[in-house]
């Protein structure tokens, strides 16, 4: 294998027990180079959602306005539009910046959302951190800790609308005054988290179902790890009933060069930005790395689209050797 496939081992730093059987999300661009483009892209998106139909077990979108000058569909409007086409799949944010919509709100939106899905969103949150997107759309920028406390302040607010009969809280951040919630999701979604830092994973272990981290290489996943075991520990809660999921892209072709050619400058493998590059061999054995590692959950970006020859190679060679 050439040496920029190999992936770093990091076992020595953390082995975790094994967990629970892989599964595989699909992550759906948002964006679109103009009006045109942006119907084309809703085509395509279905059309790779029915190729991945009985393979990947859910759908996810990103949560950003814009990047430059890259146009975005808004991510939680596009992801209902998606979850009323495809059935079959499961739905949910990589993740939802807390400051873009008031916790009851979203609490609301989720709310209608599980029920017009029947039971199949997935509640992805996170800090935020963009400062120009941020700017850009008119919010104020926090520090990290200040939007750390507006997340946990989120969380608290979105759990008890989705639990009690009306809610009142009166954080430093975010209050409601006798809200109600109805019709409470039942089930409630399962909430996700993104996070690397130890505030953060102290976060995730007090509050979520899932850790998500994305684009992170064996090495600084392996460090990550460690710290959100002992963050479990310290929270009274067992590590294994925390869903480990990792999001990032994909680049799988026949050979490796024509792998890294359709990665390009995008589909790096640098620890700090990593993405899965290679043949469906290389790929196999990157994606074992990491679940050696814990991680038992992929969301892939796959390299290619709107073309789907990498998700039928992903479909036909890599996720049967994966799953065994």
């Amino acid at each position: 294998m050439p040496h920029s496939h190999r992936a770093p081992s990091a076992r020595s730093v953390y082995t975790p027990a094994p967990m629970t059987k892989v599964r595989f999300g699909l992550v759906i661009p948002a964006e679109f180079p103009d009006q045109s483009g942006a119907h084309s892209l809703l085509e395509d998106a279905s059309r790779a959602i029915c190729r991945a139909e009985g393979h990947f077990e859910s759908v996810w979108v990103v949560d950003h306005f814009q990047a430059g000058t890259v146009n975005r569909l808004e991510a939680f409007t596009l992801l209902t539009y998606l979850a009323a086409r495809h059935p079959a799949f499961k739905f949910g944010h990589t993740v939802l910046c807390q400051s873009f919509r008031n916790p009851a709100l979203v609490a609301k939106m989720g709310a209608t959302l599980q029920l017009l899905s029947g039971g199949r969103f997935i509640l992805g949150m996170g800090a935020g951190g963009d400062e120009e997107e941020y700017e850009a759309y008119g919010y104020p920028f926090p520090t990290a800790p200040e939007r750390v406390e507006q997340l946990e302040e989120a969380i608290t607010i979105i759990k008890a609308l989705w639990s009690a009969p009306a809610v009142t809280f009166n954080g430093k951040h975010h209050r409601v005054n006798r809200a109600v919630c109805e019709p409470r999701p039942n089930p409630t979604p399962p909430l996700m988290v993104g996070a690397f830092r130890p505030r953060m994973l102290r976060l995730v272990a007090k509050h979520a179902d899932c850790w998500n981290v994305s684009s992170s290489g064996p090495i600084r996943y392996a460090r990550m790890a460690a710290e959100m075991e002992r963050a479990c520990l310290e929270s009274g809660r067992g590590p294994a009933t925390l869903t480990r999921s990792w999001v990032g892209g994909v680049a799988c072709a026949t050979t490796s060069l024509a792998a890294e050619q359709l990665g390009g400058s995008r589909f790096t493998q640098d620890d700090e930005d990593y993405s899965l590059v290679g043949t469906p061999a290389e790929v196999t054995s990157q994606m074992q790395t990491l679940i050696d590692l814990g991680v038992d959950y992929f969301m892939l970006d796959i390299a290619g689209f709107p073309q789907l020859d990498a998700l039928e190679l992903l479909i036909t060679d890599v996720l049967p050797a994966v799953t065994g």
